[in-house]
C-alpha cells in the first residue's frame, strides 16, 4: 500500500522554527538565478519597503518541507520515502519572508488514497510568524509508486 488513507484530517506539529537568514536568501537566490536586489541588498530592500531582504517565492519550500518531513515519516502514514515522487506545488504568499523572520509550520494532511495501487498525498503547509500571522500557505502533492509485482 502507498498511503494509509486514515491521515486524512491529521495535523503534524513540531518542526522546529525557521530562522531566515540573509546568507540562506542570497544562497537560495543565486541557486534559482536571481538576480533581483532585493534578496542579496538590504538598501535595494528597504528601498523597496521591506525590512530587510526578502526571499524569492520558492524559499517557502525549504520550510515547507521540514515540516511535510513529518508526515512522510509518521509510521502511521505508511509511507515508503523511497519510492515517493513530487508531484505538484502551489504557494499562497500573504506576505513575503524577510531576514529575520522567524517562522512556524503546521502540516495538514488534506487528501490521501490509494489509486491503482499507487498512494497520493496532498499537504497543507501553514507557515506563521513569531506574532503568528500567515506568511505563506503551500500545497503540496506526492505520489508513492506502488511496488513492482514479481
Amino acid at each position: 500500500m502507498g498511503v494509509n488513507p486514515e491521515i486524512v484530517g491529521k495535523t503534524y506539529t513540531g518542526a522546529p522554527v525557521y530562522e531566515v537568514g540573509r546568507e540562506k536568501i542570497r544562497e537560495f537566490a543565486e541557486a534559482v538565478r536571481s538576480a533581483d536586489p532585493v534578496h542579496t541588498d538590504p538598501e535595494a530592500a528597504r528601498a523597496q519597503g521591506y525590512a530587510d531582504v526578502i526571499a524569492p517565492p520558492t524559499f517557502a519550500i525549504v520550510v515547507a518541507q521540514r515540516c511535510e518531513g513529518l508526515v512522510m515519516a509518521d509510521p502511521d502514514a505508511g509511507i515508503d520515502y523511497s519510492r515517493l515522487v513530487h508531484g505538484e506545488q502551489r504557494f499562497t504568499h500573504h506576505r513575503p519572508i524577510v531576514a529575520g523572520d522567524r517562522l512556524t509550520s503546521v502540516a495538514h494532511v488534506d487528501d490521501a488514497r490509494v489509486m491503482a495501487g499507487n498512494g497520493r498525498v496532498v499537504t497543507r503547509v501553514e507557515i506563521t510568524d513569531a506574532a503568528g500571522e500567515p506568511v505563506t500557505t503551500a500545497v503540496s502533492m506526492v505520489l508513492i509508486r506502488a511496488e513492482d509485482e514479481k
